[in-house]
């Protein structure tokens, strides 16, 4: 039994490896499809209210690593990068201005809620710069499983709430910096509440040593054994 779960396990490492060149949509369909809904269907929020709707907003950006490392190797790389960038400047950038323009404008509590979908556009944007470098990554000939591990990381290091401790640090309190981040929901769905500074800095150091440690991981070592070990049975039932 415990020598048939890894045969089985290799079956489908293999599986998968011989699928490569089409294996991307199996991702890049979820990742279009959750990222319309959260971005033209459900209204936007900047806080997140267990973890389950962490999970659920984080999910299009999981897929999207999945799906870049997995886009066939080099092709149609320049025009891939080229289409980012005309993504870049006539939708991430004008989609932009046009939230923030009404949101100069409002005041009180209208302002507030047109923040909302400034929040949600620049958590957009920052997916985008992240499966941006990947692809270039990717398309420069760099193998899955380490672009693979590149974007878990990444994706460790933009949910780690270092950006909620350079904000609470650089900004200029009028009453002095709080002792207690109430912004930073990505970090109270795990808390229970708002985390004292201390804690931020103890959950952001936790997960820049992951991001660190999935680097490290020798993932594509791990795929060539498991390949080559199936190969090895697979080959002499055929002959």
């Amino acid at each position: 039994m415990t020598q048939v779960r890894p045969a089985r396990r290799d079956a489908w490492i293999a599986a998968a490896y011989r699928s490569r060149s089409w294996l991307w949509l199996v991702s890049g369909v979820p990742t279009a499809v959750l990222a319309g809904l959260i971005l033209f269907v459900l209204p936007p929020q900047q806080t997140l209210g267990n973890l389950a709707d962490w999970a659920f907003r984080l999910s299009p950006f999981v897929f999207g690593v999945v799906t870049v490392a997995l886009l066939p190797l080099r092709r149609f790389g320049p025009p891939l990068l080229l289409a980012a960038v005309v993504f870049y400047m006539g939708f991430l950038d004008t989609g932009l201005v046009l939230r923030m323009l009404p949101y100069g404008a409002a005041s009180g509590e209208e302002q507030d809620l047109l923040f909302q979908a400034i929040y949600q556009w620049i958590l957009l944007t920052v997916t985008f710069v992240v499966l941006f470098g990947l692809l270039g990554y990717r398309m420069g000939g760099a193998r899955t499983t380490s672009v693979l591990k590149v974007g878990i990381a990444s994706i460790l290091v933009v949910i780690s709430g270092l950006n909620d401790l350079t904000f609470w640090f650089s900004y200029d309190w009028p009453d002095g910096p709080p002792s207690h981040l109430d912004y930073a929901s990505h970090i109270i769905v795990f808390t229970g509440g708002p985390p004292s500074i201390a804690t931020a800095v103890v959950f952001m150091v936790v997960h820049l040593i992951l991001a660190v440690a999935v680097l490290a991981l020798p993932l594509g070592r791990y795929v060539e054994q498991a390949v080559a070990r199936h190969q090895k049975h697979v080959v002499p039932a055929q002959d």
